[in-house]
């Protein structure tokens, strides 16, 4: 008899490849939708439409499922104005928790961040001991840190949680798209007239989902595991992408006082055109932390083998072809 796994955020970048590996396996699929449900068409699932800040309606989406994965959160690199990351990532998590708590489910998997983690001191390596983000962090590493403790706090209630920390993410499957795939797609269109100084540790969404499936037995109860790629600098990135796609990419790399100095300008402007800016002063600080990230737990526990990032960007981009959003 097939498990019965209920996702939340399940049409998102992680959801949509996590969706689609749990099919593989003969799952029993519970998908939570919110508005956009694009990468979820085509799929034997069972849609449920629910809001984790809805304690009912998640409560019925979670249910007679055995498994949850929690990825429904909220990114944001302008803040948090309004609040609602904060409710979402915080208050929604612990929804989620107490559901899992009150419906008997055998665990549950909960998608934070290396956001969640301090970036200092940056000499250091991050590994699984490393405290969370601090008071001048981004809004969205805050709420990520904040959501953690919920799981733990629900961990001590007696709920079987697992937590997992993925660096920056790329892959296929990509249909909203996230942050990162939007940054791919305007490399190739052209639209960053120079590249920024600095770099991230990149990460393939399917490396990622292939650990999910394995912490829902071995991951272990209240602990975090660490899945990270390779550091590469944006300069490195944009060349790969250039490579695969044969697409000119800018040769110009902006040192870092230079774009904090034009951030502001660039989030006034795209907000008065109602457009995402293509940085901030808080993701440009992110570019400089993050640079060696230690994920040995996860390769013992989870039998991650994290792929080439020349592989991901090849894929990535022939799956973009595929689905009409390189035009």
């Amino acid at each position: 008899m097939s498990t019965v796994v209920t996702v939340t955020g399940a049409s998102g970048h992680i959801g949509a490849n996590l969706v689609r590996a749990l099919l593989e396996h003969g799952h029993q699929v519970r998908a939570t939708v919110y508005r956009d449900a694009r990468a979820l068409e085509d799929l034997d699932v069972e849609r449920v439409e629910a809001d984790v800040l809805d304690v009912r309606s998640i409560r019925r989406a979670i249910d007679g499922a055995e498994l949850v994965y929690h990825l429904a959160a909220v990114i944001s690199i302008t803040g948090d104005p309004d609040g609602q990351m904060r409710r979402v990532n915080v208050e929604g998590t612990r929804n989620v928790a107490r559901a899992c708590i009150e419906a008997g489910v055998k665990r549950m998997v909960h998608f934070s961040s290396i956001h969640a983690f301090s970036p200092r001191p940056e000499s250091e390596p991050i590994d699984e001991h490393r405290g969370p983000a601090e008071p001048d962090s981004m809004a969205y590493d805050q709420t990520k840190a904040a959501g953690e403790r919920e799981v733990l706090a629900a961990v001590e209630r007696g709920l079987d949680g697992v937590i997992l920390n993925p660096t920056s993410i790329l892959g296929p499957h990509d249909y909203k798209p996230s942050l990162m795939g939007q940054v791919l797609l305007d490399l190739h269109r052209g639209k960053f007239p120079a590249l920024v100084d600095g770099g991230f540790d990149w990460v393939d969404v399917r490396d990622v989902v292939q650990a999910a499936l394995v912490a829902a037995t071995k991951g272990r109860r209240g602990e975090r595991h660490l899945l990270s790629g390779k550091w590469a600098s944006f300069k490195e990135l944009a060349s790969l992408v250039g490579q695969t796609t044969g697409v000119p990419v800018p040769r110009f790399v902006a040192p870092m006082w230079l774009a904090r100095l034009g951030a502001p300008f660039m989030v006034a402007l795209n907000s008065v055109v109602g457009k995402r800016p293509l940085y901030t002063s808080s993701s440009l600080r992110a570019l400089r932390c993050h640079r060696r990230v230690v994920s040995g737990k996860a390769q013992e526990l989870l039998a991650f083998r994290p792929r080439p990032l020349r592989q991901t960007i090849e894929e990535t981009f022939a799956w973009l072809g595929e689905a009409g959003m390189l035009a």
